[in-house]
């Protein structure tokens, strides 16, 4: 079965919708790509190398150019920039592996050319500073989603583990997603709160993404996607990209991964973090506390059911690698997915299925939204709205 996977992924790659490879190269070493040569074998360290998305049949990755809330502002701003430099330096560096890409006909002639398409997708609408030119500039430099929330509210939308305070979506939160429409930006509904969700569902003219999230049925985690949120994207034309962060898909490791997150707050670092020096606080804890470890198999349970309820033309893969401490056992890196097609063929899914799973569904979605903001560009122009003109009382 194996065998036959990865027959499959080199007729249909994967498209994977989220990877955080920038910000563990900002944090472990500066970005100073020397240190980390992705050439070689990077185990030790990262989730991510080249030869290993080669053996995982990656053929287009959305690369994150996440950066924390806080201090939020102009850092915010700053810190985007550089994660979008560091994306064009791997690219630069690796150009016989990488190649840049911003469209669904630029991803097509990447892989064409044997070459990895990489992609860029802002991870936080606090990245904007509540700037719409701000947006513009993002598409600008090529980043072609943009996550409206991460872990708290930004000052327009709420966040799925955060304390509502907007109901979803404020108005300027709407003109948010307008324009993103406009340009032709994905609307991503990751790390969101179900009403944001919802809001957005309402109000965008293109087809959303969930570029790392899985099923709230299968396991009730905040960060997973309610079931009616599910069934609204065949009307949408979206696509939510299941994820494999083990708190997302094991029942079982929402409570362990608190308590492990509280001991890393504990000591003082990013519950997020997978610096050597966090994984070294993370492995101490689990020897204590031994951690439920998802597998494949449960990966492959949220895909049945995401399947089920939203259709197999709306669903693929985000597998979050290099943005958490722990994978599920099969999965613990880029080099795992052969492992999950052969399991998802296991449960009888057809090859048509699956290529659209790994490959077809994440380049239509692309495409679909690029086509919407063409479309969109001829009927009006850029939005001038700030935060407080849609704020103020009209009249």
């Amino acid at each position: 079965m194996l065998a036959r996977a990865r027959r499959l992924l080199a007729a249909h790659p994967v498209f994977d919708g989220h990877n955080d490879l920038p910000w563990a190269l900002r944090e472990q070493v500066g970005y100073d790509l020397g240190r980390r040569d992705l050439a070689r074998d990077q185990s030790a360290c990262l989730h991510t190398d080249l030869p290993r998305l080669r053996a995982g049949g990656v053929g287009a990755q959305f690369w994150s150019v996440y950066v924390r809330a806080s201090p939020g502002g102009d850092a915010a701003v700053t810190a985007c920039l550089e994660q979008i430099d560091a994306v064009r330096m791997l690219a630069a560096r690796y150009p016989d592996a990488l190649r840049l890409a911003t469209t669904a006909d630029e991803v097509a002639a990447a892989r064409a050319a044997g070459r990895i398409a990489s992609l860029m997708g802002a991870e936080g609408g606090h990245c904007i500073n509540n700037s719409l030119g701000t947006l513009r500039s993002l598409y600008a430099l090529g980043v072609r989603y943009l996550t409206l929330t991460h872990n708290t509210n930004t000052d327009w939308a709420d966040s799925a583990t955060d304390e509502p305070v907007h109901g979803g979506l404020n108005r300027f939160g709407e003109e948010v997603v307008r324009e993103m429409n406009r340009l032709g930006m994905l609307v991503d509904l990751s790390h969101v709160a179900p009403d944001t969700m919802r809001d957005a569902l309402r109000v965008t003219e293109a087809p959303v993404l969930f570029s790392h999230s899985s099923a709230r049925a299968v396991c009730d985690h905040p960060r997973n996607v309610p079931d009616d949120v599910l069934a609204r994207l065949a009307g949408n034309g979206g696509v939510a990209m299941a994820t494999f962060v083990p708190k997302f898909v094991l029942p079982a490791a929402v409570e362990w991964t608190a308590r492990a997150e509280r001991n890393l707050r504990a000591h003082g670092m990013d519950p997020l973090a997978t610096t050597p020096e966090a994984m070294r606080v993370q492995r101490r804890f689990e020897a204590e506390h031994p951690r439920p470890v998802a597998t494949v198999a449960d990966v492959a349970g949220h895909l049945d059911h995401m399947r089920e309820v939203a259709g197999i033309d709306h669903i693929g893969i985000g597998g979050d690698f290099d943005g958490t401490a722990f994978l599920p056992r099969g999965l613990a890196s880029v080099a795992g997915y052969p492992l999950l097609v052969a399991e998802l063929l296991r449960r009888r899914w057809s090859e048509a299925e699956l290529a659209k799973l790994t490959w077809r569904n994440a380049v239509r979605v692309l495409g679909d939204a690029e086509q919407t903001g063409r479309a969109l560009q001829k009927r009006r122009g850029p939005s001038l709205a700030t935060r407080e003109s849609v704020a103020a009382p009209q009249g």
